[in-house]
């Protein structure tokens, strides 16, 4: 814990600037993340806004966390396995569950799960902080993903990405439906250059993306449908491609607190029909499941393919749906 008293000669600074004269060993960038995350507080109370006033005599506190340890530890997490072998680990993810530390995840990771699970194997691959890491899935985004136990894996799978051979299909549940049955939407995804947090389709500076989509049921509404579920497959793998894509179709997805928001429901008919609107709008992450993963095992050369069942709450989202209209 770190404590900054403020004197006559601070009154009005902005806190950020006051901070960053008070404790010069952390970086201004450093004090701000800290601002953000809610490490400074004042008598108990969290100040996060950097541009608030300083007054003499208030004394700050920040709580600055340990650093992470350079290498991940394992940790005894549970996980759905799918398919191992001395090569590769196949692991159905829950939503929820980060793949690898990063900022504010510095462990609870897929990666230490994996470390505490395959042991040395992982060791050297894929970089220290990424051991076995070739591809990832969101946080909330549930299902498939397949990692390396040694470089021979590692560079069979990295080859297969690269050369979009790996096979990769999703389920998505998004608000209302496409015109179209079925499409290719393509369009160049970089940061939003308005907010860096976030993935748009941008003009320069972007990275080719490509996504086949096809329609599979759609919910609710003749003229216009509430909502549908829409089976997307992957021709190239950019963050939020497909939460990204489906946003700029005009349908992003249930529970996309990023890249969309819940959609003004119809008039409901039935308490039934009451349920199912809240239900949707209420739905806690995006609605997206990895469920189908094929490629080419890098030892036996053979096409393998796991397919992943819905989980409980996507099950559930779409069991509601289904009671609004029969899928046409």
């Amino acid at each position: 814990m770190r404590r900054a008293r403020a004197d006559a000669e601070h009154a009005g600074w902005r806190l950020d600037r006051f901070l960053a004269a008070a404790v010069p060993d952390l970086s201004r960038s450093r004090l701000q993340a800290l601002l953000a995350d809610g490490a400074v507080s004042r008598a108990q109370e969290t100040i996060k806004d950097g541009n608030t006033r300083v007054k003499p005599g208030e004394t700050y506190e920040i709580a600055v966390p340990e650093p992470a340890p350079a290498v991940p530890r394992g940790q005894a997490i549970p996980l759905n396995v799918v398919y191992e072998d001395g090569d590769l680990i196949v692991i159905d993810k829950p939503a929820g569950l980060v793949v690898h530390p990063a900022a504010g995840n510095p462990d609870g990771t897929l990666v230490n799960a994996l470390i505490a699970h395959c042991g040395e194997s992982l060791s050297g691959v894929g970089g220290a902080a990424r051991p076995g890491i070739v591809h990832r899935l969101d946080k909330d985004t549930s299902g498939l993903l397949v990692a390396a136990k040694n470089d021979r894996a590692m560079a069979s799978l990295a080859k297969q990405f690269a050369a979009r051979t790996i096979e990769r299909a999703y389920h998505a549940v998004a608000w209302g439906a496409p015109r179209a049955g079925e499409g290719i939407i393509e369009g160049d995804i970089g940061r939003n250059p308005f907010d860096r947090k976030r993935m748009a389709i941008v003009r320069t500076q972007g990275k080719a993306a490509r996504t086949r989509y096809r329609m599979l049921e759609r919910y609710g509404g003749e003229a216009r449908a509430f909502a549908s579920l829409i089976e997307c497959r992957l021709e190239t793998g950019r963050t939020h491609q497909i939460r990204v894509h489906l946003a700029h179709l005009g349908h992003p997805l249930i529970g996309d607190s990023v890249y969309g928001r819940a959609r003004k429901p119809p008039r409901a008919k039935t308490d039934a029909e009451q349920t199912t609107y809240a239900a949707a709008a209420a739905f806690p992450r995006q609605a997206l499941h990895a469920w189908l993963l094929g490629f080419q095992h890098p030892s036996t050369h053979k096409h393998v393919r796991f397919e992943s069942p819905w989980p409980n709450d996507f099950a559930a989202l779409i069991a509601a749906l289904r009671g609004l209209q029969k899928p046409g």
